[in-house]
């Protein structure tokens, strides 16, 4: 006779409809956060940053902040490359950042609402 074995409980993922990041340029020093909507490209120096998923955990809960993120960078031949798809987690930037030779980029927090003006929708 199988027994099932008491999995723990897993906690409720809140979704966001904005990511907010952080990035850095090397060369002038500058910092700036910035808020994208979800599925949206915004474009930081030569990198654009589109978040697919924003994730965040209760508040009652252990703080995690999550986003499944596809970063493009765009040559000085004006040619798109991928550079980063894949999750970054704001509770540990260093391990999931985009560390370009002139600009970082690092999720910050998922959010509900931002000033940023939404897309137009078509």
């Amino acid at each position: 006779m199988a027994t099932l074995a008491a999995l723990p409980a897993q906690a409720e993922r809140l979704q966001h409809p904005v990511a907010e990041f952080t990035g850095i340029d090397k060369i002038t020093g500058r910092i700036i956060s910035f808020d994208v909507y979800m599925h949206e490209t915004v474009q930081f120096g030569a990198l654009q940053v589109t978040p697919r998923v924003c994730y965040s955990s209760e508040e009652t809960e252990e703080p995690r902040t999550d986003a499944f993120v596809e970063v493009d960078e765009i040559t000085l031949d004006r040619e798109i490359r991928r550079i980063f798809t894949g999750w970054m987690l704001a509770e540990s930037p260093g391990l999931n950042a985009v560390e370009h030779a002139v600009y970082d980029v690092w999720l910050k927090a998922c959010k509900e609402e931002t000033e940023v003006p939404p897309p137009d929708a078509d």
